[in-house]
């Protein structure tokens, strides 16, 4: 066998037949090390020169075949010791399994190759699908080009972890014609610089990572209304057109260094006159401008030899030969191989090819095999593939990319992103869906939303009671979900829906997101039925284009209108002369609760998620509770929502326990204290109409001669004031007997007993003065120290409406609950929500001989109307959680501020740390030195609060956290005898895992 150094000779010597190349940067691919260059040279020498010619073929390949399929393909490849596979639909195990195949029966390794545009998912399904590259072409700054990168060096690890080589991306066309079939969404844009500076930061994060590329599709597929597939297209630009636009983006990418550029199917006069010509087949494009005048010196590739562009004129193995003798490298998608060898072989026998031009090719091709590793090939591991495909890091940057583009074209006196939520009576319209969307479902996440769905199949029935519906809203959030791209079929707009659509926007009252092709709009700007009165998409109050129709795009859309999130997209084309390029607004986030994944605040999901299930999962087990939901944030980012278990137990309600949903209300207990009461003082102490350092008797008039008449508030709210733990209010209520003593309760509802305390059993009107009574009459504690008391949370809601003028319940939801968007937490839920959404409590085996289910746990507040500052408040996890981040944020949520930061700060700080007393105003905070309880890394700064019920919040506002928790479960159902979850510490423990997962992020 020839030495090496003899084989580098002879192959430099080949090498130097290529006529002079143009100054540019080499591909990578030809930079090979010594290892690889022998190997190239050994192949290459043990070749004969009908294998080189088969090295130039790549046919297609599917995994989703009939069995035989396989055999066939396998044979194919071996028979005619062929180059490479192009793969195209199927799954990632059975393209795995048919790749190792085939390299098991290829003498030398194949060069497998897909057109994975916007990821492997353009072909394969379980595998991660990226956004369209007009989708990022809407992206705007540096940042979006380092993202752009990221998809690239992403997306070719996933290639690579396949068997994959080469991916014929990135499309560098520039899309200036509205109606092209083929290209359109596929481009960046229209914006020459735009779409070369995109696909070279596209094409070098593949590169970077030992992926090859294909520019395509050369010399500028973008100005045509033909598609390629079905015919061949007919540019008829002048060369100097064609040299100031559609040339530009290959250039800058060539002189980057390139590692292939594939050749469309097209005629173009302009550079070659040759009537009916496929720019595949022209010398003077392939050879003269793209090789010698442009200076290629990478791997040319062929469109796919199959399409009617080029087979219309010449047949399936003429066109292959002709091809070659172009100048093309690699023909992709070779139809019948045995003719196109035997037609490339008459060529050179006639003298229209030489075998030495095309052993420079393949000794090309060799070269690239080398580069991407298959001088030393290994078999696909079959093991985690499907995982390894689908890392939880795609999904971040699914996200970043999707929010990265989103575009505001309209905003009508700022009304994006909402504000004064309390203000809206907001509908969802979803346009050609027949079911809740995830638009819909994220649009919930931020207030009450009533929802509802058409498609061009509704009855006109059902259309008219929507209209008749629609004006009880004041706004109206149309998503149109538009399931088609192409621009032949009106981009999946119908005629029906389309016409609703125009008496949407004429309301005045519409925010509209476009879920589809960008060019839609220009189909959305006029009536698609000219008998319908004149209207128009512009009349929307306010108008998003995220471009296409994702789960990502449409929650991220959604964010983006409550504020979660911001935007800065910007049309990357000219729709019509309303939406030109460069068009959109700029949208600042107003504060609002992001939903994302743990990843974007640098948390592992997988770490917490393990950490979390295994904690809830031993309380599950040990039935410390039921069911549960926990939420956590931070950063103001929701990252973990999750419900566990079920409403009880068993069937002990006549059905089977219900799973716990993440919006099931839960009774709070003692959370309300810091739900309801405590915000409403700070909001008074703001105001200047409650002092802290005042005197009960300030504001309770009845207190002036009481015992507790100088007791201070801050004492108060501190529980060192000396006030008992509690009174058991409903004891006095019962004879020795166990009979109900007069003026309490009664069995049947009427006017003198109308406090519904269960279904039967009915307070009297006037007992609640006698609970007042009872507290400001009670003894005091002989000791001025800490102990924890109910006592004056149930008097404040007496202080707020003496105050304010405004009844207690009034006053929390007005000034806080409906604002911020927490419509769930509410009193007394059963006049408002069935008893499916409400989460049961305890089975009351001493009072009210019942099941709490709907009503407060705590028997004072059951005697107070279900309606106190101490407990009584319902509602779910994610709306609680806003109340705390609305804390958390000093004060502030979705643009507003509630409470000022030096009111924040001052309630949640410790008030007597040199008395030994922990507490804020109302709050709990960390022990002063860890004793088991609450979480271990809280810092000096962090504080929440308990419920008897099993519920929990936390908010650590340092900003090495800054997190907020929620935790809320059932845990006395069906009894309170049960400290389980208290032994177990798990809400705490919880919260410490997140503490724990923050840190590891840190690190």
């Amino acid at each position: 066998m020839p030495s090496c150094r003899s084989l580098l000779v002879g192959l430099l010597s080949v090498l130097l037949s290529i006529p002079a190349l143009a100054q540019t940067t080499s591909p990578t691919f030809l930079q090979l090390n010594a290892r690889q260059n022998c190997w190239v040279d050994s192949v290459f020498t043990n070749m004969a020169p009908d294998d080189r010619i088969a090295q130039l073929i790549m046919v297609a390949g599917y995994s989703n075949r009939k069995p035989g399929y396989e055999d066939s393909l396998v044979t194919l490849v071996q028979k005619n010791k062929l180059g490479g596979v192009v793969m195209f639909q199927g799954g990632p195990m059975r393209q795995a399994r048919l790749t190792n195949r085939l390299q098991a029966n290829s003498k030398v390794p194949l060069l497998i190759a897909m057109d994975a545009e916007w990821g492997i998912a353009m072909r394969l399904d379980s595998t991660v699908r990226y956004p369209y590259q007009m989708t990022l072409g809407a992206m705007q700054g540096a940042g979006s080009d380092s993202l752009i990168y990221q998809m690239g060096a992403h997306l070719a690890k996933q290639a690579r972890r396949l068997g994959m080589h080469v991916n014929f991306a990135p499309s560098v066309d520039v899309n200036n014609n509205p109606n092209n079939p083929v290209i359109n969404f596929r481009s960046f844009g229209e914006n020459k610089y735009d779409v070369a500076r995109k696909a070279l930061a596209y094409m070098r994060g593949m590169q970077d990572n030992q992926l090859l590329t294909s520019l395509k599709h050369f010399p500028g597929h973008g100005d045509t209304g033909t598609d390629s597939h079905y015919d061949l297209p007919l540019i008829t630009k002048s060369r100097a057109q064609l040299d100031s636009l559609e040339l530009y983006p290959f250039r800058q990418l060539i002189n980057a260094g390139a590692a292939g550029v594939m050749i469309a199917h097209l005629s173009i006069p302009a550079l070659d006159t040759t009537r009916n010509r496929p720019s595949t087949l022209s010398p003077a494009i392939v050879t003269n401008l793209l090789k010698n005048e442009l200076g290629f010196q990478g791997l040319v590739f062929s469109d796919a030899m199959n399409m009617k562009g080029v087979t219309k004129y010449f047949p399936s193995g003429r066109a292959d030969e002709l091809g070659l003798e172009a100048g093309m490298d690699v023909l992709e998608f070779t139809e019948d191989v045995p003719a196109a060898l035997s037609l490339i072989k008459q060529a050179i026998a006639d003298g229209r090819m030489t075998q030495a031009s095309l052993d420079a090719r393949c000794l090309k091709v060799l070269k690239a095999k080398a580069w991407v590793g298959l001088d030393q090939y290994k078999p696909i591991v079959l093991d985690n593939l499907v995982s390894d495909l689908n890392p939880v890091q795609d999904e971040l940057l699914n996200r970043k990319l999707t929010e990265a583009s989103l575009t505001v074209l309209k905003n009508d006196r700022n009304l994006l992103p909402l504000q004064r939520l309390d203000t809206l009576r907001i509908a969802s319209v979803a346009i050609e869906s027949d079911k809740i969307t995830a638009f819909q479902q994220m649009a919930s996440n931020y207030t009450l939303v009533d929802h509802f769905n058409i498609t061009s199949k509704t009855p006109d029935s059902t259309l008219a009671q929507v209209r008749d519906s629609l004006k009880n809203y004041n706004l109206i959030l149309v998503d149109v979900h538009l399931n088609n791209i192409r621009p032949a079929v009106k981009y999946g707009l119908q005629a029906k829906t389309a016409g609703l659509l125009g008496e949407l926007v004429a309301t005045g009252k519409a925010v509209v997101t476009v879920f589809g092709n960008v060019y839609a709009l220009d189909k959305l700007t006029f009536p698609m039925d000219t008998a319908q009165p004149s209207r128009n998409i512009e009349q929307a109050r306010a108008i998003v284009m995220p471009y296409q129709l994702t789960n990502y795009t449409e929650e991220l859309s959604a964010q983006l209108i409550f504020g979660a999130i911001g935007a800065s997209g910007k049309l990357p084309v000219t729709v019509n002369q309303r939406f030109r390029v460069g068009d959109g607004m700029t949208i600042q986030p107003n504060g609002r609760l992001k939903y994302t994944i743990p990843e974007e605040v640098g948390i592992d999901s997988r770490y917490l998620t393990q950490q979390v299930d295994s904690l809830v999962n031993v309380g599950l087990t040990q039935k410390a509770f039921p069911g549960c939901v926990v939420q956590m944030a931070r950063n103001g980012k929701v990252i973990f929502r999750k419900a566990y278990g079920k409403h009880t137990y068993d069937a002990s309600l006549g059905a089977e326990p219900l799973p716990v949903q993440l919006d099931d209300l839960y009774d709070m207990a003692s959370v309300t204290k810091v739900s309801t009461s405590t915000p409403a003082l700070m909001r008074l102490v703001d105001e200047g109409k409650f002092n802290l350092d005042g005197k009960m008797a300030d504001y309770l008039p009845s207190f002036k001669k009481s015992n507790k008449a100088d007791l201070v508030w801050r004492d108060v709210l501190t529980h060192q004031a000396r006030l008992k733990a509690w009174i058991p209010f409903w004891m006095d209520t019962k004879n020795p007997d166990g009979t109900w003593k007069p003026k309490t309760f009664k069995a049947e509802e009427s006017s003198r007993y109308p406090i519904e305390v269960t279904d039967s059993l009915y307070e009297f009107k006037k007992y609640p003065r006698t609970i007042f009574q009872q507290i400001r009459d009670s003894p005091l504690n002989p000791k001025k120290e800490y102990v924890y008391s109910d006592l004056s949370f149930i008097l404040y809601p007496q202080i707020v409406k003496r105050i304010t003028g405004v009844d207690f319940e009034d006053y929390i939801k007005t000034t806080f609950y409906k604002p911020l968007g927490a419509t769930t937490l509410t009193f007394l839920p059963r006049r408002f929500y069935s008893l499916n959404r409400i989460v049961p409590t305890e089975y009351d085996s001493l009072f009210r001989k019942t099941l709490i289910w709907g009503r407060v746990h705590d028997e004072g507040a059951a005697m107070l109307n279900g309606l106190s500052g101490h407990a009584g408040l319902f509602g779910s996890a994610n709306d609680l959680m806003k109340v705390y981040e609305m804390y958390r944020q000093k004060g502030s949520y979705g643009g507003q501020q509630f409470i000022s930061q030096k009111t924040i700060a001052e309630f949640t700080r410790y008030q007597f740390p040199e008395l030994g007393n922990r507490r804020g105003l109302g709050f709990d905070k960390p022990s002063f030195t860890y004793s088991g309880n609450g979480p271990k890394s809280g810092t000096k700064a962090s504080y929440g609060h308990s419920g008897y019920t099993g519920t929990f919040v936390w908010v650590e506002p340092d900003p090495a956290y800054n997190l907020t928790y929620v935790f809320l479960c059932n845990r006395v159902y069906p009894t309170r005898n049960n400290p389980t979850l208290g032994n177990l510490n798990t809400r705490t423990n919880i919260v410490e895992a997140l503490y724990q997962a923050t840190k590891r992020g840190l690190q």
